[in-house]
């Protein structure tokens, strides 16, 4: 290999290493300072690695750390949490199929303006759909609930996974739906048999991005949650801001690694699919 490839290919890696150098020194620091003891904390090196690992701080953020008056940790948020993102990225996602499936293999009069409209959803800012969708809430009797807080994911969701699934579902050739019609597949069993199983790259997209957002959404946990239903984002900012005597860094860096694990735990494990699906829809316009 000639000095010039050579000497290329290596300012890559080292442009690629500090880059993530520079993304991950944050997250080391908060490891590093979740693992001290108050001691170790005070005496001021950031960086510098516990002398010995002090897991207190995450049992403390866990199950015992107050959150205004309430000292039961982080705990019922995170389960909170879970019983409300989970319901709402698989309703959003299966909504958003079915939607981009209709738009692009089922089209109608008036289809590509009903997608365009639905489109001002990906754009429109968050807080202008407060007070309405309050409203609806209370007419719906779910206000301050789980359930109101998985049918408000579920709507600010649609817009973004119908446009995924659209783009997705107009590159599949339309004559093998046209053929699965003419030899009598129904408009479900296309969809099961034909079209749902040439979605994997296109679904894993679509599970992600909406389990990252409703996971570290404030806007709607805060304004929407109730004493009992108040999401894991909420409960972290009531822990970082309820006063004490001392400030205990150490379990506030705990509670902010244990709200970001779920997500974290998502794209290290499912983080390849998310890039073949992003490369798969990039190809299929």
């Amino acid at each position: 290999m000639s000095v010039k490839p050579l000497l290329g290919r290596l300012l890559v890696y080292l442009t690629l290493l500090a880059a993530a150098v520079f993304f991950l020194l944050p997250l080391y620091a908060m490891l590093v300072t979740s693992l001290k003891t108050a001691e170790e904390i005070r005496a001021g090196d950031l960086l510098a690695w516990p002398q010995v690992l002090n897991w207190e701080a995450w049992s403390v953020a866990w199950s015992q750390a107050c959150t205004g008056v309430d000292c039961n940790g982080l705990r019922p948020f995170f389960w909170n949490s879970v019983s409300m993102a989970v319901p709402a990225v698989m309703i959003s996602t299966v909504w958003g199929a079915l939607n981009g499936y209709v738009l692009s293999l089922w089209k109608f009069r008036g289809s590509d303006t009903l997608f365009g409209l639905l489109l001002f959803g990906v754009f429109m800012p968050f807080q202008v759909v407060l007070l309405p969708m309050s409203q609806v809430l209370g007419w719906l009797g779910i206000s301050s609930s789980i359930g109101g807080l998985i049918l408000v994911h579920c709507l600010a969701g649609l817009a973004g996974t119908t446009l995924f699934f659209r783009n997705y579902y107009s590159a599949i050739p339309a004559e093998l739906v046209n053929a699965a019609r003419i030899d009598g597949a129904s408009f479900w069993q296309i969809f099961w048999r034909i079209v749902l199983p040439l979605s994997t790259p296109i679904v894993m997209v679509t599970l992600i991005w909406q389990f990252t957002n409703i996971w570290n959404d404030f806007l709607f946990g805060v304004t929407f949650s109730g004493t009992d239903s108040k999401p894991i984002t909420v409960g972290l900012n009531n822990l970082a801001n309820t006063s004490s005597s001392v400030k205990a860094y150490n379990v506030d860096m705990a509670a902010a690694i244990i709200a970001g694990l779920p997500t974290m735990a998502i794209y290290v494990l499912a983080g390849k699919f998310f890039v073949r699906g992003l490369t798969a829809g990039a190809v299929k316009g």
